[in-house]
């Protein structure tokens, strides 16, 4: 019986989910709790990014519309 891994990464230099004996942790995001939340991280970075883009209390570049 095979038991599932506990953390999830995504691998930036191969593009896919792997488990912790992956690649260096400088080359992954994680670790996720699930194998589909780590295939997700990419998209979670996007949203993110864009979330922080758009904040003014972090990007100085954001008009004001008070």
């Amino acid at each position: 019986m095979s038991v599932e891994p506990a953390e999830w990464y995504f691998c930036l230099r191969h593009h896919r989910v792997e488990p912790r004996e992956g690649c260096r942790a400088a080359d992954r995001l994680g670790p996720y709790p699930s194998e589909a939340e780590a295939q997700e991280a990419l998209a979670k970075v996007a949203e993110r990014n864009e979330q922080w883009d758009t904040d003014p209390r972090w990007n100085d570049d954001v008009d004001d519309e008070r």
